[in-house]
């Protein structure tokens, strides 16, 4: 599988909400750095995050894509991110930020290193 294709399929188990799909897609070291800069490590704490979030249904995304290189093992991908959700108290909210995801070829297979979500 090429890295444009891995990387469709990642975030296609996000728009999915699919968590099991989700994390095939994540290598066992990842780190997830939130919007707020929070740092999740490890397959363990992202999947329980993951989880929770897929078991929200108010949020949606709109993805615009920015940038995509490969070089080598690795691919980067850099997207606008539009964020709406609904807070504790039922109100609506909106976010934008900046989503890079760096992947790392691992015996053929493409699998998420690090996501970092950065505020605009």
């Amino acid at each position: 599988m090429d890295f444009a294709t891995a990387l469709e399929q990642h975030l296609a188990t996000i728009t999915a909400r699919d968590a099991d799909a989700f994390l095939a897609t994540v290598h066992d070291d990842v780190a997830v750095i939130a919007p707020n800069g929070r740092m999740l490590a490890g397959r363990e704490e992202v999947g329980a995050f993951h989880r929770s979030w897929f078991d929200d249904p108010d949020w949606s995304w709109k993805l615009e894509p920015l940038r995509h290189t490969e070089a080598g093992d690795t691919g980067v991908a850099t997207y606008a991110v539009t964020y709406d959700d609904v807070d504790a108290e039922g109100r609506p909210y909106s976010m934008s930020y900046l989503l890079t995801l760096i992947f790392a070829r691992i015996g053929g297979t493409w699998l998420l290193v690090h996501d970092q979500n950065t505020p605009r």
